[in-house]
């Protein structure tokens, strides 16, 4: 009885291990054979305050057809952080999105 206990405490320590060594949506690429749209011409709106920072709007895909995400203000993380604009990149696999960040 003890001992099915161990191997099953053993079991689960192991399959955690594994959960936790392979990341699982950090390298996935969703590859898209169509490119994206020109991107959306956007009126920005005035800026809520003066720390905010424009994010640009965006294509995303939604596994049938581009959707136009808006751009928005937000506040960045640090002081003098600018915004890096996500984009689209192609390979003989077809088109992937890199996402957008911040940069100090």
């Amino acid at each position: 009885m003890l001992s099915r206990v161990v191997k099953g405490v053993v079991a689960a320590a192991v399959l955690s291990t594994l959960l936790v060594a392979v990341p699982v949506s950090a390298s996935t690429r969703v590859y898209v054979r169509v490119g994206p749209p020109a991107p959306v011409v956007e009126v920005r709106p005035v800026t809520p305050g003066p720390r905010y920072a424009w994010v640009d709007g965006y294509h995303r895909w939604n596994g049938r057809a581009y959707v136009w995400v808006p751009g928005r203000w937000a506040i960045p993380p640090r002081a003098r952080s600018a915004w890096v604009p996500g984009h689209w990149a192609h390979t003989s696999r077809g088109y992937y999105f890199v996402d957008g960040h911040w940069r100090r």
